[in-house]
């Protein structure tokens, strides 16, 4: 096995010492254990590991927190933290005692004590990020990027035309060879041992199953929240309509909204939300649904090929998903809050634009297209940006193109070797 190099690094290497909590949050395997460990060798800082998938460290955690917390030696990563959140009162009031001595004078700086990680970002993060208000840095790690995977720098995605004329683009792909990639998915053990992708895919959403599900609710039909997790993967890219998924899956519309809350929870998928202010007032309010792993939404979906997947009526869709998770990974790999940048737009007039990036108040509208050469029309909407309160930046089609080719004077297709 080989570590492949994560561009969060540079961020959490930076936070270091100046919060005394770091968490780390995302999907199962995505190699959050792995980052931290790597880090710890990288500083030549010794940090203690325990981790909570151990069922006696887990027992004892929740049943007598404080001998649990003075048994381990700090600086200490916690994995899998939210097995036992009775342990957050007690690393309050460590922290707490930890800045009493900086303010008196008998402790010179700021150090980190816990690096705590979670695959599940339930009440328990938002009761971290309450309680240590200002003493915790919290980040989001989702599977490997492009740029990772071919070790390349890897720049916050701004689609201001010059900016994206500068940055390094990755390997020219071929349909196939993009699409074989898509299948392939993100999961860093694809990429570091020789696993068959269908079988580690199955092991994995068992295990999520076993690990995430069965500990968090208590599921009646198993083989129904089996359904309906399939039945959202054939959905990626589209707007979640409870009815719709509750009726072909034989639930009522409340659970629908519910499990589906359980998968943004546990980071196997991404609610892109709608562009609403003031100035919006006839755009819809549902949620888009993006399957944060490609591998894992084609499984979920029943293709077996990378071959039949790149000619199916899905190829849009984990094209369009594929696309929209480069460029989430590309905001919260720098630390980035990708919910505050990132939305879509669809009115009721029929007006939809894929993907709209909010940054330093400027709004940048992007379609995203297979073809390898879109037509104008794929810019047609793009002028309902000037309706909105905010400057309009670049207008960008990231399609198949080998080139960056001028639509006008501020539209342009893009390939996507440029994410």
């Amino acid at each position: 096995m080989t570590y492949i190099s994560r561009t969060m690094e540079e961020k959490l290497i930076s936070m270091i010492d100046k919060y005394q909590v770091i968490m780390i949050t995302g999907p199962r395997q995505v190699g959050k254990s792995t980052l931290l460990n790597y880090i710890s060798r990288t500083l030549d800082k010794k940090i203690n590991k325990v981790t909570l998938d151990d069922l006696m460290l887990r027992n004892q955690a929740k049943n007598d927190p404080e001998l649990f917390l003075r048994t381990h030696e700090t600086p200490l990563i916690i994995d899998e933290f939210q097995y036992a959140p009775e342990l957050l009162s007690y690393i309050k009031m460590i922290v707490d005692n930890d800045n009493e001595k900086i303010i008196f004078g008998e402790k010179k700086q700021i150090e980190t004590l816990y690096f705590l990680t979670g695959s599940q970002i339930f009440e328990t993060m938002k009761e971290i990020s309450e309680s240590l208000a200002g003493r915790v840095g919290i980040l989001d790690l989702y599977g490997l990027s492009e740029r990772e995977i071919e070790k390349k720098e890897d720049e916050l995605f701004i689609p201001d035309i010059e900016n994206i004329k500068k940055r390094e683009k990755t390997e020219y792909k071929s349909i196939l060879d993009l699409y074989k990639k898509i299948f392939k998915g993100s999961y860093p053990e694809l990429y570091t041992n020789e696993k068959e992708i269908e079988q580690y895919y199955s092991d994995y959403f068992r295990t999520y199953i076993e690990k995430d599900i069965r500990k968090i609710i208590n599921i009646k039909d198993e083989n129904k929240f089996i359904k309906f997790v399939s039945s959202l993967a054939a959905r990626t890219g589209q707007e979640f309509i409870a009815t719709s998924v509750a009726s072909e899956v034989g639930i009522d519309n409340k659970t629908a909204s519910a499990w589906l809350s359980i998968l943004k929870n546990t980071g196997i998928v991404y609610l892109l939300q709608p562009y609403m202010n003031n100035s919006v007032g006839r755009a819809v309010k549902r949620e888009k649904i993006y399957f944060t792993d490609t591998g894992l939404a084609c499984y979920l979906a029943g293709y077996v090929d990378y071959v039949t997947l790149e000619k199916s009526a899905y190829s849009g869709a984990i094209f369009e998903t594929y696309i929209v998770n480069e460029i989430i990974k590309s905001f919260v790999n720098h630390g980035k809050d990708a919910r505050k940048h990132l939305y879509y737009y669809r009115d009721n007039n029929q007006k939809e634009i894929d993907l709209l990036i909010n940054y330093n108040n400027i709004i940048y509208p992007i379609e995203i297209k297979k073809s390898a050469n879109p037509g104008k029309d794929a810019i047609k909407n793009f002028d309902v940006v000037n309706n909105f309160e905010t400057q309009k930046g670049s207008g960008i089609v990231l399609c198949m193109t080998k080139d960056i080719v001028a639509y006008d004077d501020n539209n342009y297709m893009v390939p996507i070797e440029y994410i």
